[in-house]
């Protein structure tokens, strides 16, 4: 993974991009302090299948006709 500040990423965006291309990820670094702030990465790995999270097999959900509720249910009254 390469890191470059934002103004060697303008300088250098088209040869950047081939390598994002070829599978590179791509850190940006911003400011004095050069502080990771961004990456730049090929669309395929963000793409990639997300879990659900802590709840992953737990919890189900289903909704039945339109999806519309009345006040008084969505208040639970």
């Amino acid at each position: 993974m390469k890191s470059l500040t934002v103004g060697q990423i303008k300088t250098h965006f088209s040869e950047l991009l081939s390598l994002v291309k070829k599978g590179e990820k791509i850190e940006v670094l911003f400011g004095k302090a050069k502080k990771p702030i961004a990456m730049i990465v090929p669309i395929e790995l963000k793409r990639s299948k997300r879990k659900l999270g802590l709840l992953e097999g737990k919890a189900s959900f289903s909704m039945t006709g339109d999806g519309k509720i009345t006040d008084a249910e969505f208040l639970g009254l």
